[in-house]
């Protein structure tokens, strides 16, 4: 239940969850299904429960900025992008970044899971993957029209459809999805085989986060919060910003968490943790908390003046990220397609307000076109790109970190096989640099990418926690990054040459006529990217040899009893918004805390 101060300061609890987002709100509610086990979370944001901000679908972006729903972390200035500095945002309240999420609920492929366990995690696998996912999967099939308007066939898909997380395709479908996913076909990317089931290869209509009762977003908090909310072992205190963890003793060989030091309205507070602390603040947060606790690379913690409780130089390395760019098509007049353009009338987006209510207009509209495709599918220099690559590693291969060279022959197997390259169709304008045309419509073929070889870091800057960390992305580190990027948005760019698409674009606005050659489009998209905000790896389970920070168990390593339960503790990134990965990671997690987890 909601807790005030004094039901938490000085206390004690079994368990200690820092951070009620969509990894810790799922882990807490699975822990106090025993009566007999007691958790406290701790949040540093608002509970923002029933805020219609957050629950009404389709409002993508409007939390960005707002300090009642998002935190504006920022990296450091980026050298490859021309010293930008890029907004890595973050949800800030209970649920967490699953609370502002664009609602997707989208899936890796089988052997990108799998990856998890051959570079060293036993149990890590694609096998398990579903089994726990399904424990949070309320799955309901769309309605008949929808089937048959989009054409789908669900005879071959497996989801859970008891789990407490609603999924559903929004209420109203634009049929021009269709002729996009169409054009992709024709493009020759086929309908993807079983899109959430480990093989997405292909087109496909994805899902959403999205109760088709009430037509609003389902989250952490209405699937593992609320309905829990009543447990008298549960008890989540919000405006409680952890500082840091401290240990029992510090003569131990061994970190063993005792309790959890945390800010609330202003005042410093501790509490108890009988058994474990588990870290959940998100691949931004948690390794910085973890350096200020101690733990990390004795010449980052020196040059802070914090004492070395555990010497662990993985933590905050191999920080890995999904980049996003869209190419912009304008509609033709006569085509008939609601697009998110018209909202920018106040008019018109007072009259959808008002007909969400209904179960009717542009808020129950979900983002569901999605492609993956092989490299080779994109580009005819696939091969060439993929070689360049590999013919670099080759001749760096002993001037890597520990574990990274293990990584990039994966990373090479996949550009080669796998279908990594992302293509998403946005029902409305996503034009950099270029301003979109008043009263136009618009949609966007987004090109995200999703392998990528550069690794960041993130590392505390100061003692103080209210401090963010220097975040440095590091882009375009390996210009196999860049290379593979500049041809998928000339894939993405020509599929308006592509019936049906071409009978419904009047032109291209962004990139934009003048930049045609491969040098120009590498330029705009140093100018015009962004983060996707799925950031991972920067705690990640991998041996301990190899840069790892958590073990198979989640726990750190060196300590007795302080686990990682986010996407932070991912080793390899999969092509895929994680969403559900996070949700699949908890529910894993969670059995192994209870000690019921079989590999």
């Amino acid at each position: 239940m909601s807790a005030t101060i004094d039901d938490v300061k000085d206390k004690s609890f079994d368990y200690i969850i820092c951070g009620s987002g969509t990894a810790g709100l799922t882990v807490a509610a699975r822990l106090t299904e025993d009566p007999n086990t007691t958790v406290l979370v701790l949040e540093a944001g608002q509970a923002n429960i029933g805020d219609m901000a957050i629950l009404r679908p389709a409002s993508y972006g409007s939390h960005l900025g707002k300090p009642e729903y998002s935190w504006t972390h920022q990296t450091i200035e980026q050298k490859m992008t021309g010293d930008r500095v890029h907004f890595w945002n973050r949800g800030k309240g209970l649920g967490g970044s699953s609370a502002i999420t664009f609602l997707c609920w989208i899936k890796p492929a089988a052997h990108e899971i799998d990856d998890f366990e051959r570079l060293g995690n036993p149990g890590w696998n694609w096998k398990n993957y579903e089994k726990y996912i399904q424990r949070t999967e309320g799955f309901t099939p769309p309605r008949e029209e929808i089937r048959r308007s989009l054409q789908m066939n669900f005879d071959n898909w497996d989801l859970g459809t008891s789990g407490p997380l609603g999924i559903s395709y929004p209420s109203t479908v634009n049929e021009g999805e269709l002729k996009v996913q169409q054009t992709f076909q024709n493009a020759g990317i086929p309908l993807a085989p079983r899109p959430m089931n480990g093989d997405p290869a292909g087109t496909f209509f994805s899902p959403c986060t999205y109760d088709i009762k009430t037509h609003t977003r389902t989250y952490a908090t209405t699937a593992f919060y609320l309905p829990n909310k009543d447990r008298p072992n549960l008890k989540v205190l919000v405006s409680a910003h952890v500082n840091r963890i401290n240990p029992a003793s510090d003569s131990e060989t061994e970190f063993i968490a005792d309790s959890v030091e945390f800010e609330h309205n202003g005042q410093l507070y501790t509490a108890r943790a009988n058994k474990e602390v588990i870290v959940s603040a998100g691949a931004l947060k948690t390794p910085q908390l973890l350096e200020l606790s101690g733990i990390g690379d004795p010449t980052i913690l020196g040059k802070l003046g914090i004492s070395v409780k555990v010497e662990l130089p993985g933590v905050g390395t191999n920080v890995q990220e999904h980049m996003l760019l869209a190419a912009t098509l304008e509609l033709r007049d006569d085509v008939e397609y609601q697009t998110l353009d018209m909202l920018s009338d106040p008019e018109i987006f007072q009259k959808h307000i008002e007909l969400h209510s209904t179960g009717t207009g542009m808020f129950t509209t979900g983002i569901i076109g999605f492609t993956m495709s092989t490299l080779s599918q994109v580009t005819p220099k696939a091969e060439e790109i993929v070689k360049a690559a590999e013919d670099k590693i080759k001749k760096n291969a002993n001037n890597y970190p520990p574990g990274l060279l293990e990584q990039y022959k994966i990373l090479l197997e996949r550009l080669r096989h796998a279908a990594g390259c992302e293509f998403i169709c946005f029902p409305g304008c996503w034009a950099l640099p270029n301003p979109p045309e008043k009263g136009k419509r618009h949609i966007a073929i987004a090109a995200p990418l999703n392998y990528t070889f550069s690794r960041g870091t993130i590392h505390a800057i100061s003692k103080d926690p209210k401090d963010d960390p220097e975040y440095d992305a590091r882009y375009f580190d390996e210009e196999v990054d860049l290379k593979v990027w500049v041809e998928m948005v000339k894939f993405a760019r020509n599929l308006r040459n592509i019936a049906p698409l071409r009978d419904m674009v009047a032109k291209e606005v962004s990139p934009g006529p003048d930049i045609q050659t491969d040098e120009e489009i590498a330029d705009w998209i140093k100018k015009s990217m962004g983060s996707s905000w799925h950031t991972a790896g920067s705690c990640s389970m991998l041996p301990k040899a190899m840069g790892g920070v958590v073990d198979p168990q989640l726990k750190v390593y060196g300590t007795k009893n302080v686990r990682v339960v986010d996407l932070s503790v991912v080793p390899l990134h999969f092509a895929a918004h994680p969403q559900a990965t996070v949700y699949a990671i908890a529910e894993q997690a969670a059995d192994i805390i209870k000690g019921t987890f079989q590999a």
